[in-house]
């Protein structure tokens, strides 16, 4: 699961504002055993609908030449924002480009949050033709 994220990772993440869904194309920043880490600039809609509303979900798809086989990673939970100042200047160091891209400094507008826990579950186009909505299920 966190192969598969690191390896593939631009994925597309959901939120909900009004009952409405929002699904915007993310990249993940990276994934180990504790949780998958992203990071939004703080004058976003994201970062507003997440601090509302913490519940996301992610899919990840590796989106091969030959679609027979494609596989996805859905991941759903609570995101957790992080406040550790290792991890957050290393935000800083790894999207200076964003600085180049705005002509000024990110830094104060960085906000780094992490799905910790939740339901994953992987899917393929043979396995959702032989087995009618069933899916092996993990928790992270």
């Amino acid at each position: 699961m966190i192969r598969f994220a690191n390896d593939n990772p631009i994925c597309y993440m959901a939120t909900i504002e009004n009952d409405r869904p929002h699904v915007r194309i993310m990249k993940l920043w990276f994934a180990d055993n504790s949780g998958f880490y992203f990071e939004v600039l703080s004058p976003k809609d994201l970062n507003r609908q997440i601090h509302a509303n913490p519940r996301v979900e992610v899919c990840f798809f590796n989106n091969p030449k030959n679609l027979a086989e494609g596989r996805e990673l859905r991941i759903s939970g609570n995101i957790k924002f992080i406040s550790d100042a290792a991890i957050i200047n290393k935000a800083h160091k790894d999207h200076q480009f964003l600085e180049d891209l705005g002509g000024q400094s990110v830094n104060d507008y960085i906000e780094v949050f992490k799905l910790e826990h939740g339901d994953a579950h992987f899917w393929n186009l043979k396995t959702n033709i032989l087995q009618e909505n069933v899916m092996n299920h993990m928790a992270f």
